[in-house]
């Protein structure tokens, strides 16, 4: 039956919270680059600047013609929050919301778009949906890890104030070869950022599932890729769960 949602794949127990997240700073600070830093690092750190450039270009151009203001809410990642319409008013109660979507992009590139695109802003809350393409480009679901860790740790030496939360990757019927290591990315971000301060997991993959294992059909346009408006409707109901005033 669609509508209802699977239980939540088992977590990893707590206990092994702390050596996960210890193990896996220890790779990312060791100089052993994981498969999702590699191809811009050998393009001298600029791949996830210049594949995108016109996009980063106009949102700079945005935030020079009108200053975003400190303390809102941003929304980052691919084309899940670049084509949601209507996000920026879609949680009454909360101000200063805004989006910055990359159709595409990956979140090795949004570890390294802190600077150009979080930073103006310094929201008081940051939530980044990205992941999916990195899969579809062949990174491992630790790769994703390991980029997450990167991002978190730019965010917590510029931003220290700012809640990071985690938008996990949601299960597209147009990639069904890769659910099963969406959900090993999910289950490794999740258990690293519960054990982490100020972050936060919000599981929109769990509710997109039917009793029988599959997505859920409505929830996806004609191309099986891109949320519907009953998707996003979705989305806008967990997501709200996870705001605060």
């Amino acid at each position: 039956m669609q509508g209802q949602a699977q239980p939540a794949p088992p977590s990893v127990p707590r206990r092994h919270a702390g050596r996960l997240r210890e193990r896996h700073h220890r790779r990312a600070g060791a100089g052993r680059l994981d498969a999702a830093d590699r191809p811009h690092r050998r393009a001298g750190g600029q791949h996830a600047l210049s594949r995108w450039r016109s996009e980063l270009d106009a949102f700079a151009l945005a935030d020079r013609q009108n200053p975003p203001r400190p303390g809102g809410v941003l929304f980052v990642g691919s084309s899940s929050i670049r084509l949601w319409q209507g996000l920026e008013s879609a949680f009454p109660g909360q101000s200063g919301v805004q989006r910055r979507g990359v159709g595409g992009s990956c979140l090795y590139e949004w570890a390294d778009w802190v600077a150009p695109i979080v930073l103006p802003h310094r929201p008081r809350l940051l939530l980044v949906y990205a992941g999916e393409n990195d899969l579809t480009e062949g990174r491992t679901p630790h790769d994703l890890l390991a980029s997450f860790i990167r991002l978190a740790d730019r965010v917590r030496a510029d931003l220290p104030d700012t809640r990071l939360a985690y938008l996990s990757i949601k299960p597209s019927p147009s990639r069904m070869a890769w659910l099963d290591a969406m959900r090993e990315a999910n289950l490794l971000i999740q258990t690293w950022v519960l054990a982490s301060p100020n972050m936060d997991y919000v599981d929109v993959h769990t509710p997109m599932i039917d009793n029988d294992g599959r997505p859920r059909a409505e929830l996806f346009v004609r191309d099986q890729l891109h949320l519907s408006a009953e998707g996003y409707a979705l989305w806008r109901q967990v997501v709200s769960a996870h705001l605060r005033p």
